[in-house]
């Protein structure tokens, strides 16, 4: 996200550790059941955009023979998740790197792990294909690709799709991303040559995931990026924190429904 200055990139910086931790625990119970579908074993895993570890704890965690690198562009995340991991020994490293450029040889890693990263960059394809690059023959890709027109929720006086579906195009094309890449990215795997394209959906609803951990997301996402949506969405501050009011208030709301489908997507190289 652009922030127009050092207090915003704070606030924006702590809204992203908030929302790191808040989406991992809605989202694993679900996902583990992908990783489960093809153990790694003693292999090599590389987290590309890990952020502050959350991912790459519960991956070490579950694969103790294995060996893992995180890289991202944050280095106060990176700190973070060196932290987090300590307790995990020396099979667990964290690099800075760049997600456009990765840092490694060709055929490298049996698994790669890009989550929640595709929708923030310029280029997914060339992220994906570094990650490609980066996999030895038979390695596999584990992608979170997000898209923002896969969110609603019910009962909200002004209605979800005046926000869901008006602002993210909006944002994205301000800020040179593609927030609707989720449902692009078979079309960008298969040009790719990866076989055994492969899509789940982890359901993030009220019915399925507390509603607290739920609404922490969006409060999340509402503190790190109503300033930038204010700047680029071309709709009022006023409405933007009145929708922001009401689809949290809906998640809370005994009677009322929120949904999030996030898009799983795997393959093999």
């Amino acid at each position: 996200m652009n922030s127009s200055s050092p207090q915003a990139r704070e606030m924006a910086d702590e809204s992203m550790v908030r929302n790191l931790a808040a989406q991992a625990n809605a989202i694993w119970p679900q996902e583990e059941e992908i990783f489960d579908r093809h153990p790694i074993g003693g292999g090599s895993v590389l987290d590309v955009g890990c952020g502050t570890g959350e991912m790459t704890a519960r991956l070490a965690e579950k694969y103790p023979q294995a060996t893992f690198i995180g890289v991202d562009l944050e280095r106060s995340h990176l700190d973070r998740a060196r932290v987090r991991c300590a307790s995990l020994g020396s099979r667990v490293t964290f690099e800075y790197g760049d997600a456009l450029a990765l840092p490694f040889p060709d055929n490298t890693f049996d698994l790669a792990v890009c989550r929640h990263l595709l929708q923030a960059v310029p280029d997914a394809a060339k992220v994906l294909a570094e990650i490609k690059r980066v996999l030895r023959p038979g390695g596999r890709m584990h992608l979170i690709a997000e898209d923002y027109g896969m969110l609603l929720a019910h009962p909200t006086e002004l209605g979800s799709d005046g926000f869901w579906q008006v602002l993210p195009p909006r944002y994205g094309a301000a800020i040179g991303c593609d927030l609707r890449v989720g449902r692009k990215t078979f079309t960008l795997l298969h040009d790719l040559g990866m076989s055994g394209i492969a899509v789940d959906y982890v359901v993030v609803d009220t019915l399925r995931v507390p509603r607290e951990t739920f609404a922490q997301i969006w409060e999340a996402w509402r503190d790190g990026y109503t300033e930038s949506l204010v700047e680029h969405g071309g709709i009022a501050r006023e409405e933007i924190d009145q929708r922001w009011r009401e689809m949290i208030a809906c998640v809370r709301d005994p009677r009322g429904y929120a949904l999030w489908q996030v898009p799983v997507w795997t393959a093999e190289k």
